[in-house]
């Protein structure tokens, strides 16, 4: 083919390429006026023509004239944002003509593949930047002792103990992230993922996270408690907590703490919401704990929730709890440890509980209507299946 002919030598079309030359491209468009419709060069859509990716809808045999149909628009504009997000012509190919499964996972693993590498980034330019001459992150917030005695209360239920924690140190920490607008406390064990955003008094100084000891920030909780106001001052990994006259030092450690937000964005859509009354879901669920059962079945089954023993052998134990709910989406039977269930149910505030499920695969959010801020992730047992 004619390359050069298709421009005129350049990227830059001239003005008679718009005009169509034969009758087979009548109600086509020039490559030129087909590159300014979908945001692509002319050289661009030669090279996807050559990589069988966006071929032209005519080709014309004399001239080599590449002519596209206005149907082609939005394959050429879904390829070009592709490529905007860096992906590969071969992984770009799989999402515009494989099955929707592979391109969803295609573009998942991208996705997951551009944070790691920006997180890198990001942190390799902090600790630049932290090494420069007055490079020390600095930051200052005020916030309500009781608010930030309480956020620690439920982020600290998410915390690792025991032989898990003597593995990963990191999951004994939690992390504190400081920006423009709030302050975050995340705490995983990774069975349970802990969330609650602040939005404290005040706010002055950079962005910057800090990694502290739960046992640590749990005393200094406790004191900060009984303050109407605490400033809360980050210099490096240093934190000092102030409030009454009196001062509290903390220091931050130089872990890795899990990437978080990825969970948090690989969600997926809830097929599944329930609603049912807080109290009596911890009750139940606390029951069978103490009798030294390893996981209970949540069954949707009407307007109820029956919560039962998951056996070995196969149907739940005789004489399930039943309780009043709400339940959005198909039939849901789903397990989970009740040791892990139990303390994202003890964490969470008001008379309801919200559970939001994407599968019986992925961690099942558990939220409350009457806090927002704070949001629990569970991972439920895989010995139970969501029945669509």
């Amino acid at each position: 083919m004619n390359d050069t002919d298709d421009t005129h030598g350049t990227d830059d079309t001239h003005e008679t390429d718009d005009m169509v030359g034969n009758d087979a491209a009548e109600g086509l468009l020039s490559i030129g006026a087909f590159a300014r419709r979908v945001g692509l060069a002319p050289s661009a859509l030669r090279f996807y023509d050559d990589c069988a990716v966006l071929r032209p809808a005519h080709v014309d045999t004399a001239t080599g004239y590449r002519y596209y149909a206005e149907t082609q628009a939005p394959r050429a504009a879904l390829l070009r944002r592709l490529r905007e997000a860096e992906l590969p012509l071969v992984d770009a190919a799989a999402v515009l003509d494989g099955p929707y499964e592979e391109a969803r996972e295609v573009l998942r693993g991208h996705l997951g593949r551009t944070r790691e590498s920006a997180a890198a980034a990001r942190a390799a330019l902090e600790e630049i930047l932290r090494a420069l001459p007055g490079g020390t992150r600095r930051a200052e917030v005020s916030i309500g002792g009781a608010e930030l005695a309480g956020a620690v209360r439920q982020v600290g239920s998410a915390v690792a103990a025991g032989a898990a924690r003597e593995e990963f140190p990191v999951l004994g920490r939690v992390l504190v992230e400081i920006d423009g607008e709030e302050i975050r406390l995340v705490a995983t064990d990774r069975y349970r993922l802990a969330v609650r955003a602040l939005r404290p008094l005040s706010i002055a100084g950079e962005p910057c996270e800090l990694l502290l000891d739960i046992e640590e920030l749990t005393e200094t909780a406790a004191w900060a408690r009984r303050l109407p106001e605490v400033a809360v001052e980050v210099e490096g990994r240093q934190v000092r907590v102030r409030g009454g006259g009196e001062c509290r030092e903390l220091a931050g450690s130089d872990e890795v703490f899990p990437a978080y937000r990825m969970v948090l964005d690989d969600l997926g859509a809830a097929r599944h919401r329930v609603i049912a009354d807080r109290g009596g879901l911890r009750r139940a669920v606390a029951d069978r704990l103490d009798a030294g059962h390893q996981a209970i079945a949540l069954t949707t089954t009407g307007d109820d929730l029956l919560i039962a023993t998951e056996q070995p052998e196969g149907p739940e134990e005789p004489g399930a709890t039943a309780l009043r709910a709400i339940h959005t989406g198909p039939p849901l039977r789903i397990a989970f440890d009740p040791g892990v269930l139990l303390p994202a149910l003890d964490a969470s505030v008001g008379p309801d509980v919200l559970l939001e499920i994407a599968s019986e695969a992925r961690p099942v959010v558990i939220r409350s209507a009457d806090q927002g801020s704070f949001t629990t992730l569970v991972m439920p047992v895989r010995n139970a299946a969501t029945t669509s």
